[in-house]
């Protein structure tokens, strides 16, 4: 039966994995490969060796010798642990989605474009990396890479050139949400899961990730497609939709970075803090909107329908819920190999079959090959179940460097191909961006920035 579940599992992430050949959301294996497996654990329950404990990191002594009843018990009691773990990170990235829309209803980001002044290719490439690099850690850098695109697109005629900065972009959107506990799904998977801590996170991987773009932009900066001036563009009078645009940007951005510090004080999980931000997010839209002259659009119909409804449903009826029930069938599909036992099994074996490249501080801990290899996996298989699984598969204490690396590697590992991060995926969108083509021209760039930023933690954890 394990087999069977594995090949499942296997089957549901390769067509995952070529959802745009087959034209079939990733969502879709995701959920039914989900259902499968716990269908098929269930049936099977009596056939199982063994039984990992997720809520103790361990394998259920004598599972094998229960009766059936005692094993579906433990079947259900780690299945609602999974749903509610699962839960947290789902209702926390509905909250930091909700007020993203939300900034954007007001039209609050259209504040960042007014901060360009600069006609030189090389200051807005520049410009550009470092906004991606430090708004993904706000936002989260799919959302980063949506908003700097919409901003691209208004101050870049040349799609050609838009193009090259929407690669980079991607880079420096991922390496930005490495460093931060909301800047990327895979790292907040870490922090929930208390593997990680705000702190340390930072401390560990800020100049990692800082270098993983850096390197790649001056690069970049000398060759042909940043060398001189952009053509005037014909959207430099664009004014703001609403007059609260500002501050509605600066109170939800605030509210997002509040999160950690509400966890820090109350130890409470993250998305209470999100839902509270979210709240006064909220209120704050609900008096606004009813302001007067609150909308400025020269368009009708969209004035319109911002006077007729709600700011906060609107803004919810925006919300990409594919990706939320992507993140639910993939967390649970992989849920239900490490309830198995399977991951642990396999952890195991890694070690084993992989010593080489030890850590001197912790000679007895997991190889700095598998988590490179991790990251270079990343950028071919979403990096959400390499992290479950590696959730799964490792047992070591919160804020271990082993979290750290595995955080820097796996976000930023998917920038060496567009389809390896949400945010090359939502850019391949928004621009048509080729995938042979990025292959050619942006992914050695990844990669030397990705193998930069690893040298350097390495480095720096001696330290630390």
């Amino acid at each position: 039966m394990e087999a069977i579940i594995i090949i499942i599992f296997v089957l549901g992430y390769l067509a995952i994995t070529v959802e745009h050949s087959i034209k079939i959301d990733k969502l879709i294996p995701a959920l039914v490969m989900m259902a499968i497996s716990w269908a098929l654990i269930s049936l099977g329950i009596d056939s199982f060796p063994q039984w990992f404990d997720s809520a103790n990191h361990g394998l259920v002594e004598g599972f094998s010798d229960l009766d059936h009843e005692n094993k579906m018990h433990w079947m259900e009691e780690t299945l609602l642990h999974h749903l509610g773990k699962t839960a947290e990170i789902l209702v926390f990235l509905l909250g930091a989605m909700t007020i993203v829309e939300i900034i954007d209803y007001f039209d609050g980001f259209s504040t960042i474009k007014g901060f360009i002044k600069t006609k030189s290719k090389k200051r807005i490439l520049w410009i550009f990396g470092f906004l991606a690099f430090f708004l993904s850690a706000i936002i989260d850098n799919l959302t980063a890479t949506i908003v700097l695109i919409s901003i691209l697109q208004k101050l870049v005629n040349d799609r050609n050139v838009r193009i090259w900065y929407a690669g980079l972009i991607i880079i420096a959107a991922n390496a930005g949400g490495a460093w931060s506990p909301i800047g990327d799904v895979t790292t907040t998977m870490l922090w929930i899961g208390k593997k990680v801590t705000t702190g340390h996170l930072f401390v560990y991987l800020f100049l990692p990730s800082l270098i993983c773009m850096l390197v790649p932009f001056f690069v970049a900066s000398f060759m042909k497609p940043f060398q001189g001036n952009l053509e005037q563009s014909g959207n430099d009078n664009d004014k703001p939709k609403s007059k609260f645009s500002s501050t509605m940007l600066y109170l939800g951005l605030g509210g997002i970075v509040s999160v950690p510090i509400f966890k820090t004080i109350t130890h409470l999980p993250p998305y209470v803090g999100m839902m509270l931000a979210l709240g006064v997010v909220a209120i704050f839209a609900e008096i606004y909107s009813n302001s007067k002259f609150s909308i400025t659009s020269h368009d009708s119909e969209e004035s319109d329908a911002h006077a007729h409804h709600s700011p906060v449903h609107h803004s919810l009826s925006k919300i990409e819920l594919p990706s939320i029930l992507f993140f639910l069938g993939i967390l649970m599909a992989v849920a239900a190999l490490e309830s198995l036992g399977i991951l642990f099994g396999f952890a195991g074996t890694l070690q084993e079959t992989m010593p080489m490249m030890q850590t001197e501080i912790d000679p007895n801990g997991v190889s700095d090959l598998v988590v490179l290899l991790l990251g270079v996996g990343s950028a071919v298989i979403d990096n959400v179940p390499l992290v479950a699984a590696s959730l799964g598969m490792f047992s070591e204490p919160v804020d271990n460097q082993l979290w750290h690396f595995i955080a820097y590697s796996a976000g930023t590992g998917g920038s060496m191909l567009i389809i390896g991060s949400a945010a090359g995926v939502v850019a391949m969108g928004m621009e048509k961006i080729d995938f042979f083509w990025y292959f050619k021209k942006i992914s050695w760039l990844a990669l030397i920035g990705f193998l930069a930023g690893a040298i350097v933690f390495m480095f720096t954890r001696t330290i630390f």
